[in-house]
């Protein structure tokens, strides 16, 4: 005989398995919204870091640059260049394409003539990226490069638009080369060699026979390299070159008004920094003489500078100019330092709350290779 129990088997209502499920909802959701505050917090960490290291690097490549300004040139610098009705001109490469908001701009000019500074100021060369904010600006600064050993070569102005590079033994006085390294590199070196585009720093004096004369400077850029020998190489500078620095027709500050003159070279770089709206988001771009520029940083929305500069004359100092001392008919070469008011970069992609994060560099940076003046003077 079986027996039979009675009693209800034990579980739960179904008010007790609503409320249950209700709870675990609430903590479900719970959960959700904190481990999407958690991936929204390692994102904007992560996105902040990524871009500071960027920020770091442009500005740390930017001021570098403005801290070099003028380094080789010697003090006070105003190299004269071509004059005639074309002035030279930065901004281009070789494609011809030009770059400073979609064109090429011209060097400041003393007079009629055009010179080239250790720092060139571009106040509003630049394109418009906020309408509020005005004008962007661009920055040029130029100074010898120290890593091609070129003043090692004695030259000679053979023809109004060639140069004879000549490696002699022993090398002359002024090529001072590193420890360990015994000789210069050649002219057409596919590494730091010159190629189109370079700008080349001659100071020459007139052949045998001339004593006492007076040297004389011109900048002029590379068309092409030939080596002729493994010591002698015929650089040409054609004219028609795509930055205006060649010109036959000049009347000075070209290679045509010294033919047979002979001295040394120097490869200057003449960088320039401008920010690119021609792609989204916008780019700061830096461009060395008259090669294809190459980014530097992407999402720089803002670039803005001013100038402290020394007026001889006076004896005073012209601060924060924003227009680099030209409407007080100061130039380049009285710029003591820089100011970077803004140098404003935003993050590559928005925040978890939407929008995006930004830095803004401030800072100053003096230029030690222009004007000096000793502010200190000496007591008994």
């Amino acid at each position: 005989m079986r027996n039979h129990s009675n009693a209800r088997a034990a579980g739960f209502t179904l008010l007790e398995m609503i409320f249950a499920m209700a709870l675990g909802a609430i903590v479900l959701g719970a959960s959700v919204a904190l481990y999407n505050q958690g991936v929204g917090a390692t994102f904007t960490v992560s996105q902040r870091a990524e871009l500071q290291q960027d920020f770091r690097a442009a500005s740390d490549m930017l001021t570098r640059d403005l801290s070099l300004a003028g380094s080789g040139l010697g003090n006070n610098v105003q190299i004269g260049l071509p004059t005639t009705s074309t002035t030279p001109v930065y901004g281009c490469d070789q494609a011809a394409k030009c770059y400073i908001n979609g064109s090429a701009a011209t060097y400041p000019k003393q007079g009629s003539a055009p010179y080239l500074y250790g720092l060139i100021p571009g106040w509003k060369y630049g394109p418009t990226l906020n309408s509020a904010q005005g004008p962007t600006d661009v920055v040029t600064v130029v100074y010898t490069d120290p890593g091609f050993y070129l003043n090692c070569y004695a030259v000679s102005v053979t023809a109004s638009t060639v140069v004879k590079f000549t490696l002699n033994s022993p090398l002359p006085p002024n090529c001072v080369l590193p420890s360990g390294v015994a000789a210069p590199q050649n002219v057409n070196d596919a590494v730091v060699g010159l190629t189109p585009g370079d700008l080349v720093w001659f100071t020459l004096t007139p052949g045998a026979g001339c004593s006492g004369c007076t040297p004389s400077t011109v900048v002029a850029e590379v068309t092409a390299v030939a080596a002729t020998s493994p010591t002698t190489y015929n650089v040409t500078f054609a004219t028609g070159d795509v930055l205006k620095m060649n010109q036959t027709s000049a009347a000075s500050g070209s290679l045509a008004n010294v033919v047979n003159d002979v001295g040394t070279g120097t490869r200057i770089l003449a960088i320039t920094y401008y920010i690119d709206n021609s792609v989204t988001p916008p780019r700061l771009m830096r461009q060395i003489s008259g090669h294809s520029p190459m980014p530097v940083a992407e999402n720089v929305v803002y670039l803005k500078f001013s100038y402290d500069l020394y007026n001889s004359s006076t004896g005073t100092v012209e601060p924060n100019q924003a227009d680099g001392g030209a409407s007080l008919g100061l130039t380049p070469n009285q710029i003591t330092k820089i100011n970077i008011l803004h140098m404003a970069m935003d993050s590559t992609l928005k925040g978890a709350q939407g929008g995006f994060q930004g830095l803004d560099l401030q800072t100053s940076v003096s230029a030690r290779d222009l004007t000096y003046n000793n502010s200190y003077p000496i007591g008994q």
